[in-house]
């Protein structure tokens, strides 16, 4: 069996200082939501206790699903690499970047500069998406949808060479017979978030998919917990979001969360199951919240090759 922690937007706070010129940009509307909104509903106690936790249940590897930052200052992506050597070493923890992450021009640059440890593929120096992490049965692909957006927008974007290459990624890894696992931090179902928020070309993403398949998708953004499928050449796949690792009790959205996905089987006969563990609204401590099968797409072998 092995074991993965699938936990999303930190948002790492507190937020230093900027300096006036690091406002002059769209920045300066991100600060704002952060001293009237996120600050308060967003706190690194909370984000604490869940890594504890996630520790406790010694998962064989994590994933981070990009916004670990907030508005890509500098100094929180400095912070944000001293925090993910805090969950864990690069060959055990894989991130991608969200938009946050990419807040403004050259933004993504850095981050991914700061963290390339944690997002290169296996056997490689450079950071290139989507990237593949292979750990035991199961292959970790990591896609970049982090684009710098205007103001007020969060959206994302997946770009047509990024595309191709995860179809040749996920039909290669398919025909290894291995569990593949998609990281991406924009959701990528039909109207998954509002329009502002979107992944602008989703459906490149669920082409790819219904052509080359894959087993489960995970990702963050809405800061919600929600279960979605997109179509796969051998049934429904997966789509899975998980709240915000930071958010507190008693907010709009659901409390700190993480998952853990339990997977055991072969390729024609894969089970998943998914434990959600978080804090509760009732008295802030964390408990598995829920235990459940993911159904994941079965694959004949002998036909699918005849298939292809």
């Amino acid at each position: 069996m092995f074991t993965l922690a699938h936990l999303s937007d930190p948002h790492l706070g507190p937020m230093p200082d900027p300096r006036i010129r690091e406002l002059l940009s769209k920045r300066v509307i991100g600060y704002v939501n952060w001293q009237r909104n996120r600050g308060r509903s967003m706190r690194s106690t909370y984000l604490e206790q869940l890594i504890d936790d996630v520790h406790r249940h010694t998962p064989d590897h994590i994933a981070v699903t990009g916004d670990l930052v907030n508005i890509a200052l500098d100094r929180e992506i400095t912070a944000a690499r001293d925090w993910l050597e805090r969950v864990g070493p690069s060959e055990d923890v894989t991130v991608v970047p969200g938009n946050h992450d990419a807040y403004v021009p050259g933004a993504i640059r850095k981050a991914t500069d700061a963290w390339a440890s944690y997002m290169t593929g296996d056997g490689e120096t450079d950071v290139g998406f989507p990237f593949v992490r292979r750990r035991g049965p199961v292959a970790l692909i990591g896609v970049s949808t982090a684009r710098a957006s205007g103001p007020w927008f969060a959206t994302g974007r997946i770009g047509t060479m990024q595309t191709r290459r995860l179809h040749a990624v996920l039909k290669r890894l398919g025909e290894e017979g291995l569990f593949r696992i998609l990281l991406i931090h924009h959701p990528p179902g039909v109207k998954a978030t509002a329009w502002v928020k979107r992944l602008t070309d989703a459906s490149r993403v669920r082409a790819v998919i219904k052509a080359g398949g894959c087993e489960l998708v995970l990702h963050g953004h809405t800061h919600m917990a929600t279960q979605a499928a997109i179509e796969g050449p051998h049934g429904d796949v997966p789509v899975i979001c998980v709240p915000s690792a930071s958010n507190v009790p008693g907010g709009r959205r659901p409390p700190s969360r993480y998952n853990l996905f339990r997977i055991s089987g072969k390729a024609d006969s894969w089970r998943c199951e998914m434990v959600e563990r978080g804090f509760t609204e009732r008295d802030g401590t964390i408990e598995t919240l829920d235990e459940i099968t993911i159904g994941v797409p079965s694959v004949n072998l002998s036909r699918a090759e005849s298939v292809n």
